[in-house]
C-alpha cells in the first residue's frame, strides 16, 4: 500500500467536500424528517471538518515549501 502525495490527498478532501456541499443541509432541513437522506446537521458539521482538514494540509504543505523541503522527507 502506498502513501498518497499531498496532491492526492488534497484532491481526495476537495471531491469529499464538494459532495458535502453539494448536499445542501439547509434544504434538507427545510423538509420533513421523514423525507431526509441525512442528519443535515451531521452534513454540515462534515463540511466543517473537511475544511478544516483541507486547510491544514495546505497550511502543512505551504510549511514545507517555504522551508524548500517537500512533504514526507522529514525534519
Amino acid at each position: 500500500m502506498s502513501t498518497p502525495t499531498s496532491d492526492e490527498f488534497e484532491a481526495e478532501v476537495e471531491a469529499e467536500l464538494e459532495l458535502a456541499e453539494a448536499s445542501d443541509p439547509a434544504w434538507a432541513a427545510a423538509q420533513p424528517v421523514s423525507e431526509w437522506l441525512f442528519d443535515p446537521a451531521e452534513a454540515e458539521a462534515e463540511e466543517i471538518e473537511l475544511r478544516n482538514l483541507l486547510g491544514a494540509a495546505e497550511e502543512l504543505e505551504s510549511g514545507f515549501r517555504s522551508r524548500g523541503r517537500s512533504p514526507g522527507e522529514g525534519a
